[in-house]
């Protein structure tokens, strides 16, 4: 193995390193806003330009397809330059992304919004993961400061469309899409906060790295894979049936939307009290009882027949797919080759962006077939199937070269 992976500079003190941590969050957050205040933005543009429903699942289907298609060449470039270099190239994505917004409504400017805007989170979103990892002085730590990071996906979902949707109702949609831009601008400005790695340079002979496809051949990874499929399908399965179980029992869009607040709120939670008790926590014990957890939650929610109960039920499954992601992020980076983390956190990410491009599809059949409830009774089968997965040994060495 070629010495080509980074070096994280070592992080003196405590009060640096937390410093360290808000930029790498802020920077996430600001990416990521970006694009989901377009995700509102440019489809509703499309619409009130007169494009129909397919041209909209084809602008939507951008945000997710181009990050997939970019992952690989993301982590390579984390894993080879470090941080900054994969964030600025993510923030100027993002930055021309939501310009091609801001200058034009036609429907190919909106999917190069969607292209461009999605490639940029899902750059910048490997090369914070990634450095994140790297902080950790220890096992315990790396889960502790994974549930620090998770919380700015939570953060931008609140932040990105509530900006666009008041600046849209006020100003319009060029407000709105300037406004986003200046997201990403921030990003760029406060990756200084970050401090730079020492990159150990290898011989030009010893510089090719073998495929990262050739990580799916350690038994470990693709549990791993599996496992994050089923957390990010998990909350798919359980977003698409909750409105159609709603609906049916006659509750108002207000009620259904406090059952989805309540979820959110959970999953922020737990990632705040996560680092207080990740000492004390058993990895693989953490992933087998939350995917348990969130199966036996998906399992009776069809029989939950009060909003208030709907709302308990979507917390504590929100207490369990929130307190899983830190441990699915940090075994990647045990199980990744040295000096890969950035590739195999592409892979995991790109296996994520492939799910949600094509699993709404999925769900829209077999709901129609099968209905909502079914559909949650066979997503909690899977579930039961992903705790005998986890609690199988051998999922902590390192991927093969």
């Amino acid at each position: 193995m070629s010495e080509q992976h980074a070096r994280v500079t070592p992080i003196p003190t405590q009060e640096s390193q937390t410093m360290a941590l808000l930029a790498l969050v802020s920077c996430q957050v600001g990416l990521h806003a970006c694009t989901q205040g377009a995700r509102l933005a440019a489809p509703l543009q499309a619409l009130q330009h007169g494009q129909g429903a397919f041209s909209v699942g084809v602008l939507l289907a951008f945000f997710a397809l181009v990050p997939a298609v970019f992952a690989i060449p993301a982590g390579r470039m984390a894993d080879r330059f470090g941080f900054h270099r994969p964030v600025r190239v993510a923030a100027m994505l993002s930055l021309l992304g939501a310009l091609c917004g801001a200058l034009s409504g036609h429907v190919l400017a909106l999917c190069a919004t969607a292209a461009l805007c999605g490639a940029g989170s899902g750059f910048g979103m490997i090369a914070v993961q990634r450095t994140a990892s790297r902080m950790a002085r220890s096992a315990a730590e790396r889960i502790s400061i994974f549930s620090r990071v998770a919380l700015a996906p939570s953060v931008a979902n609140l932040v990105g469309p509530m900006l666009a949707g008041v600046l849209i109702d006020h100003y319009g949609f060029r407000a709105a899409f300037s406004a986003l831009a200046l997201l990403p601008a921030a990003t760029l400005l406060i990756a200084g906060g970050v401090p730079r790695e020492l990159i150990a340079r290898a011989a030009p002979a010893a510089t090719a790295l073998p495929p990262a496809w050739q990580m799916l051949r350690s038994p470990g990874f693709r549990r791993l894979l599996f496992i994050n499929w089923l957390v990010s399908t998990s909350w798919d399965v359980f977003g698409f049936a909750l409105p159609i179980l709603g609906h049916a029992r006659g509750f108002s869009a207000a009620s259904i939307g406090s059952v989805l607040a309540a979820y959110a709120v959970a999953s922020m939670a737990v990632r705040l009290l996560i680092p207080l008790v990740a000492e004390r926590l058993s990895r693989q014990l953490m992933m087998v009882g939350a995917l348990g957890l969130a199966g036996v939650v998906l399992l009776v929610f069809p029989f939950l027949g009060l909003v208030w109960a709907m709302g308990l039920g979507a917390a504590v499954l929100g207490l369990a797919l929130g307190a899983i992601q830190p441990a699915i992020l940090a075994s990647v980076h045990e199980v990744a080759p040295p000096g890969r983390q950035g590739e195999a956190l592409a892979l995991r990410a790109m296996s994520v962006h492939l799910s949600m491009a094509t699993m709404p599809l999925v769900f829209g059949a077999a709901g129609a077939a099968l209905g909502a409830s079914t559909l949650l009774g066979l997503m909690a089968g899977a579930l039961v199937l992903g705790t005998w997965q986890a609690s199988r040994k051998g999922s902590e060495s390192h991927a093969d070269h």
